[in-house]
Formats: C-alpha cells, sequence, structure tokens
C-alpha cells in the first residue's frame, strides 16, 4: 500500500515563503524534495547521538544515490548541547568541512538540533540557507517552524539567537514511531498549546481525539498528522503577520515564561523536558489567569483533566529545591521582559489568551506555591 500524500502547510513570507511538508515516507525522498533547494549538489548535516543511528546514513545515502554529497557532524543529544560550546564545534566542523555560501545545512533531529544548526547557519559566512528535517513532534508542531534559531546561556533559555527562517521543513511523521513515550507526550503539550492560546473548537477535539493521537500504531497515524498540521497551520499563520514577536507571536509563549524558569532551574538536564515545563506552565499561566478573576475556573479543571487523561505533568517534579522568588528571577530574565516588567501570556477562558505586562506579584506567588505545593 502505498504512503499517503503529504500535506503541504506555507508560511508566506514574501521572498523568503517555504513550504512545511508533512507525512509518511518524506526522508526516503530528501534528494528529490531538497534539490529544488539547493544552489550546489552538497550540504552539511548537523544531528545529534540519538538521531544520527537511526536516520543519518539513511540519509546520506540517499542523497548520495541522487548525486549530492554530505558532510555531517553528530554532537551529544539533550538540552544541554546548545551551548556556546557546541555552536563552536559546530561551526568549525562546518568551516573544516569548506562549507560555502552556497552549501546548504540540514538540521536531522529534534528543538535542539533545530536550534543550534539554524543559529550556526544564521551566522556562518554571516549567513546560509538552511533545511530543517524535525525528527521529534515538539520540533515537527512548533520550534522546526517560524526562523526562531538560538543557544541558552546560563542567564536563561534562548537569550543568545536569532530569527533566521528555514528553505524548507520536511516532517516525516514515520519518524515519530521511534520516539520514547516521554518524548511523544512533550511534543503532544506544544500541541495542546495552539487549542488553549487561540482555537477553543481544536482543544475540544484534542479532548476526543488526543488520546488516540498519542496510542500509536497505524490507527494513530491520521490523528496525529491532524495535530501537526493543524499546529503547523496556526504557527505558520502567526509567524506571516508577525514575524519577529513585536505581537501576536507572543502568544506563542503560554506557558513558555513559566516553563523556561523551571528549565532554568533544573539546569536543562533531561529532569525536565522542555514540553514538560511548557505544560506545567500552562497549567500555572491558567491558575494565575483564575485567580486574577480573568478565566473560569471550569476551564482550568478541563485543562487538568485533559493533561491527567494524556499523561502531561501539571507539577513540576518532586525533590526541587524550587521556591516562587527563584523561579521569578528567572523570569525577569526572560527575553520578552519591557521595561522591566515580565511579559505574561494569560488567558480569558480556552482559545482565549491575550499578553499581560501587568500581573500583581501576590498571586502570581500564591500560584508558584501552590503548584510547587501539589
Amino acid at each position: 500500500m502505498t504512503a499517503p500524500l503529504p500535506s503541504a502547510v506555507e508560511v508566506a513570507l514574501g521572498d523568503r515563503s517555504y513550504r512545511i511538508e508533512v507525512g509518511r515516507g518524506l526522508l526516503p525522498r530528501a534528494a528529490e524534495l531538497f534539490a529544488p533547494m539547493l544552489a550546489q549538489k552538497r550540504v552539511f548535516i548537523v544531528t545529534d547521538s540519538n538521531v544520527a543511528p537511526l536516520y543519518l546514513a539513511p540519509l546520506t545515502d540517499n542523497l548520495s544515490a541522487g548525486g549530492i554529497h554530505s558532510d555531517h557532524i553528530v554532537i551529544p543529544a539533550g538540552e544541554a548541547s546548545k551551548d556556546f560550546s557546541h555552536l563552536a564545534r559546530v561551526l568549525d566542523a562546518m568551516l573544516a568541512a569548506k562549507c560555502e555560501r552556497s552549501t546548504m545545512i540540514v538540521a536531522l533531529g529534534g528543538g535542539v538540533i533545530g536550534d543550534l544548526a539554524g543559529f550556526a547557519a544564521s551566522v556562518l559566512l554571516r549567513g546560509v540557507d538552511f533545511i530543517q528535517v524535525p525528527t521529534t513532534l515538539l520540533a515537527q508542531v512548533d520550534s522546526a517552524v517560524g526562523g526562531k534559531t538560538g543557544i541558552n546561556t546560563t542567564a536563561g533559555k534562548n537569550l543568545v539567537g536569532a530569527f533566521h527562517q528555514p528553505r524548507l521543513v520536511l516532517a516525516d511523521t514515520d519518524t515519530l514511531a521511534t520516539l520514547p513515550r516521554r518524548e511523544l507526550l512533550a511534543g503532544y503539550a506544544e500541541v495542546v498549546k495552539y487549542g488553549l492560546l487561540g482555537d477553543a473548537a481544536f482543544w475540544t477535539w484534542l479532548e476526543a481525539n488526543g488520546a488516540k493521537a498519542l496510542g500509536g500504531g497505524p490507527e494513530s497515524h491520521d490523528a496525529l498528522k491532524h495535530c501537526i498540521v493543524t499546529a503547523c497551520r496556526a504557527k505558520a499563520r502567526i509567524v506571516a503577520s508577525d514575524e519577529r514577536e513585536q505581537g501576536e507571536r507572543m502568544l506563542l509563549n503560554l506557558g513558555h515564561t513559566f516553563g523556561h524558569a523551571l528549565e532554568a532551574e533544573f539546569g536543562y538536564s533531561g529532569a525536565l523536558l522542555h514540553g514538560e515545563a511548557v505544560a506545567i506552565g500552562m497549567a500555572q499561566a491558567f491558575d494565575l489567569s483564575v485567580r486574577l478573576g480573568l478565566a473560569p475556573a471550569a476551564d482550568l479543571a478541563r485543562l487538568r483533566a485533559h493533561f491527567a487523561a494524556t499523561g502531561l505533568p501539571v507539577t513540576p517534579p518532586k525533590g526541587a529545591r524550587l521556591t516562587p522568588a527563584g523561579l521569578i528571577a528567572h523570569m525577569g530574565q526572560d527575553k520578552k521582559v519591557k521595561d522591566g516588567a515580565i511579559t505574561f501570556i494569560l488567558a480569558r477562558g480556552i482559545g482565549q489568551a491575550f499578553v499581560s505586562r501587568d500581573v500583581p506579584r501576590a498571586p502570581l506567588e500564591e500560584t508558584l506555591r501552590a503548584s510547587l505545593a501539589a
């Protein structure tokens, strides 16, 4: 039986527009799909130690069969690799391979690889093109789309980076079959974000079909693909209207102000995945919205019930020495801080997110204290 045709989503940015291809069997077509984007028949692939054993050889073999030469670097898997030292390693490898301005960079992996390789592409030789080949659900629905690239520092997450749009996003849903359940759930957190921030109908669909999408096996594929395409369409629309996050695009940070603070407190370790931190952060954002009298408590209850049903966390892992003051201090380092005020994405209900910089400290501390004590 032939694979279903992929679905294409257009990110409309004028002469920098690009397509997101979503579907099965795309990696085995890489040479064909890359070819129209290549100024020369060579690429440089950045991947990690988890992805390389699974997909690097099939990709390079396919490219070679299509007459496309490739070089590559494999970096250690994990958020800790998204830093200055690994950026330097990647850039040094690209220069050692004599990459030119017409050499296409390929990010093969999850969000860490996409952010790191994309940032390297943005500064190599003052900017070269790159292609995103996301292999995790989180990357396929969020980080590979929209052109945000960057690395973490000791001061916080993604504080050094650039807006650098890819030429193509190739989201092969077959790669999701090798994801551990925990990684799949972390990506699902970014899926539900799109329902919570601006699409109440999609949220209702997820309440009915989310468990099926996460179930694995052939019967879940269509539901999971629907999740990916819906999320990509939502993000593509927002990015097209606000590429550099001056207005509406800030809504995509629902849960992230809280979540990034948690990730910083955990030292970007495997103890808390990005998607898990965002899930906790969305629960905290809705809790704060209820405490401020903005959102109905029933919507917070729906969020918590769906997260529980699918396995997403709503409170931080136990055992860490977290305090409201420590988390708020990290929030003060967030890149969206303006004139010293922390930017929060709050909600008037499911599908009704908005930006706020006028949050009193007392209810914020109450929200964090309750979350840490739960």
